[in-house]
């Protein structure tokens, strides 16, 4: 599939903050246009971007229903029978909230236990089970943690039971909101927090923050807890913005120099000892088996690895969930073939806006990610079903600029529960809805994706020469860290360059190039690795020209550390 690039110059107010931005800050051009592109356009905002302060955390007490929330949890604590239940979602946000609020409170008061519904028998969010849990075990109080916004009639009936709630949750809210003790949510539509964009671990350890004040609690009190925030705010694909940079900053220092003993026995497993750990190593390593218990087994295990003490326990766990991340890879790809020989037997399946598939024999837990990998292939908004608890369940992904959480909530009359975001949601329907659904979600994505939301794009930061990149312009680049939504990792484009006689098709199959190119500007050589790219070999061997897409990184191999392009795409030049 052919890639759009996607280039957006920068105004003439915006060239003239570049301008002004080198001459204060001293540093190249391209630099300053990466920082103006991200809103950043004085000197003070700068110095903020690069060096983040805690001390630009905001007042948690700005929240909606903070107040109320601390008041109701001091009142459990000073009751000394008050027995209080933290209680969230089984995916790695809901998990490092549990374990962040489980482990502060618990430094501070002994009544306390976690609870993690069953993926399987209760379903997202807050479930009757765990209600009547609650109930049944004498807990007073309940923080729900990462869900709970739309559990308008489980609360409810958790009150029925003498049950209260303390709901800390990020995602979208209906009209009405929970009948709880608090409701904690900054995307509330009546919010008053300055930053919406809060992963559910955030908003649990702005809950503890505001606890900790009200107490006399040192501020430092929270900090071995920063590094459960950068494993959140990374898997959860939030915007590394505000807020969100200033905790995966400090939560990265803290992964990377004091882990807990938890997080160290994962980071082991992983094979990330002695490395620097960035974003992507929690997105691509320490996230998927986090959350790879949740999805084969029970998501406790994780918590229990999360809050453990015990280095021996720890490792057991890590190893436990290590080889559930195995299980979980099989499966995933298993189902990901069966869900693509399905799709290639429909006939006309190519000329659909979206896909909607369902078969009742696939795992519940392995969806999502088959959602993914078919919308990454089809580059069409995807929904994949199969059965649970006689229900059609499933998950759905999007693609860049379309948000399905509006596609499917055009679809609410036939579903019994949904929810999610612009780019990721779940669903439930009765099964005799299936092709109803499929029809209309169809319909509602026909209507309403555009010809360029069709086409795999990727962004551009800005067209280089390989001159310009100089060991000082990839040490401050590497200083845009850390990288994610809203910050994403420049993208650079270089027109016309040439093989400088080294390079070469390597991999198993090989399937990836190993480049060695020279630019027809500067005639400064650049390493570069494509991967998946080895048709372009013959072509860039015969001393075409070709125009390359690409990251910086910093490759280290036995003990030397050089600068290589990762190149994302190759076109022919003009």
């Amino acid at each position: 599939m052919v890639n759009r690039w996607n280039y957006v110059p920068l105004s003439a107010e915006q060239e003239e903050q570049k301008r002004k931005m080198s001459e204060d800050l001293g540093i190249s051009p391209i630099l300053c246009q990466l920082l103006v592109q991200r809103g950043i356009t004085n000197f003070e905002q700068a110095k903020s971007f690069f060096r983040p302060q805690l001390t630009d955390l905001h007042d948690p007490f700005l929240m909606n229903d903070m107040s109320k929330a601390v008041d109701r949890l001091n009142q459990a604590l000073r009751d000394k029978k008050q027995k209080i239940l933290v209680y969230g979602d089984y995916d790695v946000d809901g998990i490092t909230a549990v374990a962040l609020v489980y482990k502060f409170l618990t430094n501070n008061y002994a009544n306390v236990d976690f609870y993690i519904p069953d993926r399987y028998t209760e379903g997202y969010g807050i479930s009757i089970k765990g209600i009547d849990y609650a109930a049944e075990n004498n807990f007073n109080l309940v923080i729900a943690l990462d869900c709970g916004i739309k559990a308008v009639e489980k609360v409810a009936y958790a009150k029925e039971k003498g049950v209260d709630f303390i709901i800390c949750d990020h995602h979208t809210p209906e009209d009405v909101l929970p009948d709880a003790v608090a409701v904690l949510d900054p995307k509330r539509f009546d919010s008053t927090y300055p930053d919406s964009n809060l992963s559910g671990c955030g908003v649990g350890f702005k809950f503890m923050q505001a606890f900790a004040m009200s107490n006399g609690i040192e501020f430092k009190a929270l900090m071995p807890l920063f590094d459960l925030l950068a494993v959140s705010i990374a898997s959860d694909i939030v915007p590394i913005n505000g807020e969100n940079r200033i905790l995966s900053y400090y939560g990265l220092k803290q992964l990377n120099s004091n882990p807990s003993l938890g997080m160290k026995s994962i980071i082991d497993v992983c094979g990330l000892t002695g490395k620097e750990i960035t974003i992507s190593d929690i997105v691509f390593k320490i996230g998927p088996r986090l959350n790879a218990s949740g999805r084969l087994q029970s998501a406790t295990e994780a918590v229990e690895l999360l809050i453990s003490k015990d280095l021996a326990k720890a490792n057991e766990k890590s190893s436990c969930i290590d080889q559930c991340n195995k299980e979980r890879k099989d499966l995933d790809k298993s189902t990901t073939d069966e869900a693509n020989r399905e799709l290639e037997s429909v006939e006309g399946v190519e000329n659909n806006a979206s896909i909607v598939i369902y078969n009742p024999t696939w795992h519940k837990g392995v969806i999502g990610i088959v959602a993914s990998r078919l919308t990454e292939k089809y580059y069409k908004p995807t929904i994949v079903l199969t059965r649970s608890n006689g229900f059609a369940t499933g998950s759905g992904r999007s693609v860049q600029g379309f948000d399905v959480y509006k596609a499917i909530e055009s679809c609410r009359d036939l579903l019994e529960n949904f929810g999610g975001h612009t780019y990721a949601v779940g669903l439930t329907m009765k099964e005799e809805n299936v092709e109803e659904f499929q029809r209309r979600f169809e319909k509602y994505v026909s209507e309403n994706i555009t010809q360029e939301q069709c086409l795999p794009q990727i962004d551009i930061d800005a067209y280089i020469d390989f001159k310009e990149i100089t060991p000082k312009f990839f040490r401050l680049l590497k200083e845009f860290n850390p990288f994610g939504p809203e910050n994403a990792k420049p993208v650079f484009v270089t027109r016309r360059t040439f093989d400088y006689g080294t390079s070469r098709v390597v991999g198993k199959d090989q399937e990836h190039l190993k480049l060695e190119l020279i630019d027809s500007k500067s005639e400064c050589i650049m390493n570069g690795i494509a991967f998946g790219q080895s048709e372009f070999n013959d072509y860039i061997k015969a001393l075409n020209p070709v125009d390359i897409c690409y990251t910086i990184e910093e490759n280290n191999f036995n003990g030397s550390s050089t600068i290589q392009l990762v190149i994302k795409d190759i076109k022919k030049s003009e």
